[in-house]
């Protein structure tokens, strides 16, 4: 079992091959997921459970336990960090980018991903991770900012 530290960066990998290249399976959907509960209007159950700007239990536990093939994980050669993704989405579907509920707390998952060369969103990791740059390079991952 592949674990991962850092619950966001995994999401980073989920958003790669779930999303961009669709290679990590079933796809998931928080609003399928919930309607399949019973939840017919996920932003009133989101506002009448007080969780705007969380991320809800349900794609928390499937994210958490989700299984990544080390043979998929060895297929990332690009990892992007941006506020946009469809996986925050289906984590917090009312997020506005403005707190650091997606923030990257450290790099201790690069070992996950053999073959990573280029990280995009620089810039916005640096001010998660101070040495951030550092560590890439030190990785030969190159930093597009």
């Amino acid at each position: 079992m592949t674990a991962f530290r850092d619950f966001n960066f995994k999401l980073l990998v989920v958003e790669k091959l779930m999303y961009w290249d669709e290679t990590l399976s079933p796809m998931f959907s928080l609003e399928q997921h919930m309607r399949e509960r019973g939840v017919e209007d996920l932003d009133a159950y989101v506002e009448e459970n007080d969780l705007a700007y969380t991320v809800l239990a349900e794609p928390r536990a499937h994210f958490e336990e989700l299984e990544i093939p080390s043979a998929l994980l060895a297929t990332v050669e690009e990892l992007t960090f941006d506020g946009g993704h469809q996986v925050f989405m289906e984590c917090a579907p009312v997020w506005d980018g403005e707190d650091d509920l997606f923030d990257v707390r450290c790099l201790d998952d690069l070992d996950l991903l053999p073959n990573l060369k280029l990280f995009t969103g620089g810039r916005a990791l640096r001010h998660m991770i101070p040495d951030a740059l550092e560590i890439l390079a030190a990785r030969g991952i190159t930093a597009r900012c």
